[in-house]
């Protein structure tokens, strides 16, 4: 697992750049696609449905093996994955850019609806290539840093796809700022093309079928601890998703315009970029259970402060507003930090794609069916309840700490089954 230390510069830009490609589609589903639909007339229950592109990120655990198998023991077998992941980003990308805007949030929505799937399908199993290598190569002292270079990657990513997207959009048009994107992302193939990735150990392998696949799969979950550890993945960032996911919406009929919205999400972005560095600094000595719960915490008060905000008069000042949406980004980048960090430790040696995909896809999941329920929510109980309740989605999990133990991990990861 040591990447040696001439090895992690050059791992930690590599990393950085790839997860910045995972997050621009993230941020076009997650963030500018609810301003545009809010702005466009769609109701909030619509809204909320958007997330279903996104049902790639939480399945990617049924092909994630795969990933993991296919190649492997073959030089640069992960970025040979990669790279394919990122021509498939780039084909989807191109065709939007030869579309109208108007007719994709129009007559052509539906054709909108496939081409966020594909995107999201290309960006998932990219992601289980780009796990499995950080989680290879980063030895347990590194992951709080490694994975600080991750999200922090990922937000930039998010960043263009959200706030910045919907103030190019405004400035260069729909094509121009699509084409721009590109060029990044061949700039980050490029980056991945370069790295050289270490040859993994050669080792006896089974053939990948269904019958082994259920058999990994009831392998992880069997170890000691994991019942616990699933309970933390299910409602770990249920709340921050559900909260999230309405903030836009209710910006919009606050009578925020669309450049407001997109000058807020690229300020407070990046204070979540600051907030996923530091939580790589504070982890260096904070111990992984005060990290995990103290952060979930923060991310709990953040929504009591969207609660007060929205309860409050339409005439609240705008600083109000700020301070809230500043304070809510820190908090989810320390989260999110050390949720990964802690998926990373209990990823086994040989299957670290696959383990840590797993773990992603549950949280994934739970997080992206209570997205789905957000804007039934906001039309049922109104702004103000909605975030309330996504503050104690957000503080029910700290009590798992009074029964979770964190893994024992040494200079590798537990060894797994061939």
């Amino acid at each position: 697992m040591d990447a040696g230390r001439g090895r992690t510069v050059p791992l930690f830009a590599t990393l950085g750049m790839l997860y910045f490609a995972q997050g621009l589609p993230a941020g076009l589903l997650g963030k500018s696609m609810p301003a545009l639909a809010r702005d466009a007339g769609l109701s909030p229950e619509w809204i909320g449905l958007l997330a279903l592109p996104a049902l790639p990120w939480a399945l990617k655990f049924i092909w994630a093996p795969w990933v993991d198998r296919w190649g492997c023991g073959r030089a640069n077998h992960r970025k040979r994955w990669i790279l394919v992941c990122l021509s498939g980003v780039v084909a989807v990308l191109a065709v939007a850019a030869m579309l109208s805007q108007a007719w994709l949030f129009g007559a052509g929505f539906a054709v909108l609806i496939v081409m966020l799937f594909l995107l999201n399908l290309f960006s998932a199993t990219q992601d289980i290539a780009t796990d499995g290598l950080a989680a290879r190569l980063l030895t347990p002292s590194l992951r709080g840093l490694g994975n600080s270079v991750q999200v922090s990657g990922y937000k930039v990513g998010m960043i263009l796809g959200s706030g910045a997207l919907l103030i190019l959009v405004g400035q260069w048009g729909w094509q121009a700022t699509l084409f721009t994107i590109i060029a990044m992302l061949l700039v980050v193939a490029v980056t991945a093309w370069l790295f050289d990735e270490p040859r993994e150990p050669a080792r006896r392998r089974r053939p990948v079928t269904a019958k082994w696949w259920l058999r990994q799969l009831a392998l992880f979950w069997r170890r000691p601890g994991l019942g616990v550890w699933l309970v933390i993945l299910l409602g770990y960032k249920v709340g921050d998703g559900f909260g999230t996911r309405m903030i836009k919406p209710f910006l919009v009929d606050r009578h925020w315009t669309l450049a407001e919205i997109g000058s807020l999400d690229l300020i407070t972005s990046l204070v979540g970029l600051a907030g996923a560095g530091l939580a790589g600094l504070i982890m260096l000595r904070l111990s992984r259970r005060v990290a995990l719960f103290g952060f979930a915490g923060l991310q709990a008060l953040s929504f009591i402060g969207w609660w007060w905000v929205a309860a409050g008069p339409v005439t609240v000042q705008v600083q109000w507003i700020w301070a809230v949406a500043l304070f809510e980004q820190l908090a989810d980048g320390l989260s999110t930090v050390a949720l990964f960090v802690l998926m990373m430790d209990y990823c086994r040696s040989g299957h670290e794609g696959s383990d840590y995909t797993v773990q992603a896809s549950v949280q994934l999941f739970a997080v992206g069916v209570f997205t789905l329920l957000s804007g039934f929510s906001v039309a049922w109980l109104g702004y103000a309840s909605h975030f309330l309740l996504a503050a104690i989605l957000s503080a029910a999990v700290i009590m798992a700490a009074f029964f979770w133990q964190p893994p024992v991990v040494a200079h590798g990861a537990p060894r797994g089954e061939p």
